[in-house]
C-alpha cells in the first residue's frame, strides 16, 4: 500500500497501498469479497490483474512501471469476510528492499437500511523480506454505500493510528466514490476523490488530495479499465520527499482483471 519516508529515522523512500481497481486496489479486493452473492454459507472469490502502473492514493508505487496483482477472499453469509491482496512494487529497494506488498484484511459488511450498506474492518500492510526498518502497519477502515438507481455512492474513512511505520503519528484518509452503470451496456463510469492528512509517510507534505475519473468494461469474468489519476502534489513536494514529480503526477492507468 503505501509508505513515503519523509525523514523518519532509519527509513528510506518507502511508500506502498486502499479502492477501486488499479488506483485503490486493496479496497477493491475487500469489496469483492464482501459483496460476493453467497448462495452457500461460505463464498470464495479471487482475481488476477495486470495494471500499467500501481497507484496508491494517487501516488505511483511501481515507479511508473506495470505491476501484477492478485487477491483471494472468503465471505460468510453473516457478512463477515477476510482475505489477502498482493502487488509487485517498484523493485528499487524501498520498503526494506522487498519487491512485494502483501495486504491482509478482515471485516464485516451488511445492509443497514434499504439500498444502504455499511462496511468496516482492518487492513494490515506487510512487506515480506523487508529489512532495515519498520515498514508494516495496520489501518482500520469504515465506509457507507448507497444505491441511487444505477448510481452507487460510497463515502469512507481509513485511520492509521500511531505506530512505528507511521513515525509514531496518526494518519486519516477520507474518500468518496461514485460508480454509474450505463444501461444496456457493459460500461461503468467511475469517479473518486480522497484527502490524506497526518505527519506521517502516508501524507507527503502533511496533507494532500487525490482524484480519478475512469470507466470499466466487463465481459464474462474479465474487466478492462482506464482511469485518469492525479494529485495536488507539486514538483517541490516530490523533491522534498526525495523522488520525482512524475511519481506524484497525473497518469492514465489501464487495468485488465480476471475474476474467479
Amino acid at each position: 500500500m503505501r509508505l513515503f519516508k519523509l525523514g523518519l529515522p532509519g527509513a528510506a523512500l518507502a511508500f506502498s497501498a486502499v479502492f477501486a481497481a488499479p488506483v485503490y486496489a486493496q479496497d477493491a479486493a475487500v469489496e469483492n469479497a464482501a459483496e460476493a452473492e453467497a448462495k452457500e454459507p461460505l463464498t470464495v472469490s479471487g482475481s488476477v490483474a495486470l495494471v500499467s502502473e500501481y497507484k496508491f492514493r494517487g501516488i505511483s508505487l511501481s515507479d511508473k512501471n506495470p505491476a501484477v496483482q492478485g487477491a483471494i477472499g472468503i465471505a460468510h453469509d453473516s457478512g463477515v469476510y477476510a482475505g489477502l491482496w498482493s502487488s509487485s512494487t517498484d523493485g528499487f529497494g524501498e520498503v526494506g528492499g522487498t519487491n512485494m506488498e502483501l495486504d491482509l484484511y478482515a471485516g464485516w459488511k451488511g445492509d443497514v437500511a434499504p439500498d444502504t450498506s455499511f462496511d468496516a474492518g482492518l487492513l494490515y500492510y506487510a512487506y515480506p523480506g523487508s529489512k532495515g526498518g519498520d515498514y508494516e502497519f495496520f489501518e482500520p477502515y469504515a465506509q457507507v454505500s448507497r444505491q441511487f438507481g444505477p448510481v452507487n455512492a460510497n463515502v469512507g474513512v481509513n485511520f492509521a493510528p500511531s505506530q512505528k511505520a507511521t513515525g509514531s503519528n496518526s494518519n486519516i484518509y477520507v474518500h468518496g466514490e461514485l460508480a454509474a452503470a450505463l444501461a444496456g451496456t457493459p460500461v461503468t463510469l467511475k469517479a473518486h476523490v480522497g484527502h490524506s492528512k497526518g505527519d506521517t509517510p502516508l501524507s507527503p507534505t502533511g496533507a494532500y488530495t487525490d482524484w480519478s475519473l475512469g470507466a470499466d468494461v466487463a465481459w464474462k469474468n474479465l474487466t478492462a479499465g482506464i482511469a485518469w489519476v492525479d494529485t495536488d502534489l507539486k514538483a517541490a513536494d516530490a523533491a522534498a520527499a526525495g523522488t520525482r514529480k512524475s511519481v506524484f503526477g497525473s497518469a492514465f492507468v489501464a487495468t485488465l482483471t480476471a475474476s474467479f
